[in-house]
């Protein structure tokens, strides 16, 4: 896809054995900072009428802060989707889900906003152990992402 939009990209196998890693480890074996190497989390919204789920991307190192989030977005509660319900419902294994691979899925996409510091940013390619580098313009363009809120800080 992103060859195909002509985007400028670099993938890195980081563990060809597809081990779990957290975000943390896996930006320790990129050697790359974890300011740069965000993961992808399933949040779910708790209103009626099964809104979509969300994709949110923060930065490794930091928790997302539902609360925050919420406000950020304009919706009352959120909750973190348990394993089984992120893996079920974007069909990619924990340590491996990617806005990318699911720019055909019904998702709303939010990236922390601390990414507008960052030129170039690192997310999983949609398979544990092998990771992206891109733009985080492109990023956002690509996978209609909207800037939020997600986190309160280190």
């Amino acid at each position: 896809m992103l060859d195909a939009k002509r985007i400028a990209y670099a993938a890195s196998v980081y563990d060809a054995t597809r081990e779990f890693h957290s975000a943390e480890e896996a930006a320790a074996l990129l050697g790359a900072s974890v300011d740069t190497v965000y993961k992808t989390l399933v949040v779910l919204r708790e209103a009626l009428g099964r809104p979509r789920p969300l994709l949110v991307m923060i930065p490794s190192h930091r928790q997302v802060d539902l609360r925050l989030l919420a406000k950020s977005i304009g919706d009352k509660k959120l909750r973190m989707a348990t394993q089984r319900e992120a893996e079920s419902l974007t069909s990619l294994q924990v340590g491996g889900i990617s806005a990318l691979a699911l720019t055909n899925k019904p998702f709303d996409v939010l990236l922390d906003e601390s990414a507008r510091a960052l030129d170039r940013i690192h997310i999983s390619a949609g398979q544990r152990g092998i990771d992206l580098e891109l733009r985080v313009e492109d990023l956002v363009a690509i996978t209609n992402a909207k800037l939020a809120a997600a986190t309160s800080g280190d």
